[in-house]
Formats: structure tokens, sequence, C-alpha cells
């Protein structure tokens, strides 16, 4: 077990499987030291556990946990090209996207689930760029998407 695995069990969580793509596409793919998510949405046992609008049918604080979820997948996806979350150097650049309701305007609290997993996970590796970004629909009316670049040690 790598130590940013024992880590997410310290934590309390497990590293899912890799959610299968929804179309043509990879979930993750590596250029030079970089490894680029595809985004991450909060699957979990192949399905969304909440779908709606942020500021509607979905919480803020509901919409917070999704993203930690969307995090965590997001981590599975690197893990599947770069074979070892250790070979993490740091997390690059985080995008969120947030299906919000007209007057809803708290996308980067939402965007913190993810930005705070990733630091818990990874110390200072997990300090990162980021950008929320408020839209009007999501694939399959999830009410977050997130996705993430790592730059990687040498293997």
């Amino acid at each position: 077990m790598s130590a940013v695995e024992a880590r997410l069990a310290e934590l309390g969580l497990t590293l899912p499987e890799v959610v299968p793509p929804l179309a043509a596409y990879q979930p993750a793919v590596q250029s030079g030291v970089y490894v680029y998510t595809s985004g991450q949405l909060p699957m979990v046992e192949g399905k969304l556990p909440v779908t709606g609008k942020v500021g509607g049918e979905v919480t803020p604080e509901e919409a917070k946990d999704l993203a930690r979820i969307c995090a965590l997948n997001a981590l599975a996806a690197v893990k599947s090209v770069a074979g070892d979350l250790d070979r993490i150097a740091r997390v690059v650049k985080v995008v969120g996207f947030v299906a919000s309701a007209a007057d809803f305007t708290g996308q980067p609290a939402v965007l913190n689930g993810a930005s705070e997993l990733l630091g818990e996970v990874l110390g200072d590796k997990g300090v990162h760029a980021r950008s929320a970004v408020g839209v009007a629909v999501l694939p399959l009316d999830a009410p977050v998407e997130v996705e993430v670049q790592v730059e990687l040690l040498p293997a």
C-alpha cells in the first residue's frame, strides 16, 4: 500500500475503482510529467448519490461532500495512469463545475470539498490553483464535476 493510500485509510476512505467513461474519452491521460483527469462526477458504486442543481434540489453542504467524492474519483483516475499515488509531486490545478440554481453564487465553497480532501490526503503536495465555475447543467444531472491536473515524480 502506498503512503497516500495509507493516509486515505487513516481518514476512513478507500480509493474507489476508476469510474468508467460515459462517452469517447479516457478517465486520465499522461503527457510528460503531468496527468490530466477528465471531469470526474461524484459516482459511488456506479451511481450518483444525488442529482439536481446546487441551491435548488441540492444543498451547498451536500454538494461540498459530493466534491470530495469527485476528488477521490480523480485520485483513482490518476493512479490508473501513474501506477502509484506516491508519484504525485503536487496537484497543479483543480477545475470544478457546479450545476447551479440561477441565484446560487457559492461555487467556491462547494469546490472546497475537493480542495480540502486533496490537502488532507497529500499535505503540501495537495495545494493547488483552482477555478470554480457555475454551469446550467452537468452530465447525468450531476450537481458537481471536478477535473485535476497533477505533476508526477519520475518513475
